[in-house]
């Protein structure tokens, strides 16, 4: 089964939610403020992705912004970033689909659908 790290409040993850729903997809929900993702699943998600590590920022997010990590972070090793993520789930993109073999961050509806 799917799963689905959110944020509930944020409308992104609301699409996101809803674009699941209506395509019948099931899926296994969880708050991401919450319930945190851990290092282990950052560093799994993150390889299975193919993607970035800094596709996994929350780049908009107040914290980032607070923290300066867009000047941090190009001096960060992988593993500090990882950290860093796995400190609070408000730094992380959301959300989250993990499936076998794919992992995405944030809601692009076209690249979902490819996926999906």
């Amino acid at each position: 089964m799917l799963k689905f790290i959110c944020y509930p409040k944020c409308t992104t993850c609301q699409k996101a939610l809803s674009w699941l729903d209506e395509k019948g997809i099931e899926y296994e929900l969880r708050n991401i403020k919450e319930d945190k993702p851990t290092y282990d699943e950052l560093k799994e998600w993150y390889e299975v992705s193919g993607a970035d590590i800094k596709r996994f920022f929350n780049t908009s997010g107040l914290l980032y912004k607070s923290m300066g990590l867009k000047d941090k972070l190009p001096g960060m090793t992988l593993e500090e970033k990882l950290e860093l993520l796995s400190t609070d789930g408000m730094l992380v993109k959301r959300p989250i689909l993990a499936g076998d073999g794919f992992v995405l961050t944030g809601f692009k509806e076209k690249e979902w659908n490819d996926i999906i």
